[in-house]
């Protein structure tokens, strides 16, 4: 995790072109970038000993470091031979933990580089929060030994997980999945937003139960025993985000499988509003079936796809969609829709004459159905209902 803190540290003091030091809650240094510029004593005393004079942390808490919820100019102090500096302080859910540092002169930071140090420091909080959730494993090992489990050599990762206290052994894994409700692309906000609503969870449930991890554009939750209960993740986010949950496999190496299912659940979330802002894989009905065909490798009924292409067709494919839903049944249909019968059955002759089909012949009406299904999932298919 040092690893991690270092990184952005580099980083945030390469974009604004100053020195930056990182240090704990009680201004123990915990990372720096290169000193370049105007330096005092104090920041060189500070690194060489990794930690901040008593005398001059008795002077910035009298500053007021501790009170601040933004960033703060602390004066000099000629006497201690402190330079003024800019103090950012790095709160995660309202628990200080730590403070960015930057030497205030020659010239001073311009208001536009207070905002961009502004906007990083919650990065750097959540970095800091989870290094102080990373007991008995590290952080950096826990991360690599998950993407491991997911995604590369399970047995290993499984066994370093297990062997340092971050799964019990012998319990069965279910994952979860979380991604962002909104269809705008993943960025660095959402991401940031995924962490904290897991490290929540995690926060809330013990550092040792689930795991998690945070990638391009979902989150991963990892629980031991009884899954976690989807509204415990929903409750956690900032954000709205569909969650998707895998059947539950009896060994930790055997996650990959569930997290397959749940990632695969999610997409269906997000792409059916119907069945609402969470998902069981073993609930999906047909959509079990549709999810293991990569888009665009099954072809639709051609007698759908002109319709599908206009937005006037729309009420058209709503209506063949509940129909069909139904089994068929006219009544239930009407009762659904609000429809009078004869609306209804002309809507349907309508569909039949425009895309050629008999709606009395099942081979046609199984393939209309999984059609319309195939088309909600790659996206061309948005009913209002």
């Amino acid at each position: 995790m040092a690893g991690d803190l270092q990184r952005l540290v580099d980083d945030l003091a390469l974009r604004l072109r100053r020195p930056l030091l990182l240090e704990d809650h009680v201004q123990r240094v915990i990372a720096y970038s290169e000193q370049t510029g105007p330096l005092d004593e104090i920041r060189r005393d500070s690194i060489l000993r990794r930690h901040t004079a008593p005398e001059v942390r008795a002077w910035l808490r009298g500053a007021g470091i501790h009170d601040a919820s933004g960033p703060l100019r602390t004066p000099g102090a000629p006497a201690l031979g402190l330079l003024p500096r800019i103090c950012l302080p790095a709160r995660h859910g309202g628990r200080l933990l730590g403070f960015l540092w930057f030497i205030d002169v020659d010239p001073p930071m311009t208001p536009v580089e207070i905002a961009l140090a502004t906007e990083a420091a919650p990065g750097v909080a959540l970095a800091l929060f989870r290094e102080s959730l990373a007991t008995g494993l590290a952080s950096r090992r826990e991360f690599e030994a998950v993407t491991e489990l997911l995604s590369g050599t399970p047995e290993p990762a499984a066994r370093t997980l297990i062997e340092a206290g971050g799964f019990p052994q012998g319990e069965p894994v279910t994952v979860l999945v979380a991604r962002p409700a909104s269809a705008a692309p993943a960025d660095e906000a959402s991401r940031l937003g995924l962490e904290q609503g897991l490290l929540a969870v995690r926060r809330r449930m013990g550092a040792r139960n689930p795991l998690h991890l945070v990638r391009y554009d979902h989150g991963v939750l990892l629980a031991a025993g009884a899954a976690v209960a989807p509204e415990e993740v929903h409750a956690a986010m900032a954000a709205p985000v569909v969650v998707g949950v895998g059947r539950p496999r009896p060994l930790l190496e055997q996650a990959a499988a569930s997290y397959a299912e749940a990632l695969q659940a999610a997409e269906v979330a997000a792409r059916v509003p119907g069945l609402g802002d969470t998902a069981h894989w073993a609930e999906l009905g047909v959509y079990r079936l549709l999810t293991q065909f990569p888009p665009g490798t099954v072809g639709l009924h051609p007698g759908l796809e002109p319709l599908l292409g206009d937005e006037a067709h729309l009420p058209l494919l709503e209506t063949l969609e509940t129909y069909l839903d139904l089994a068929g049944s006219a009544v239930a249909t009407s009762r659904t829709l609000r429809l009078h019968r004869t609306s209804l059955y002309y809507r349907l002759q309508r569909l039949e004459t425009l895309a050629g089909t008999d709606l009395k012949d099942g081979a046609e009406r199984l393939t209309l159905h999984l059609s319309l299904k195939l088309a909600r999932l790659s996206g061309r298919y948005r009913p209002r209902v």
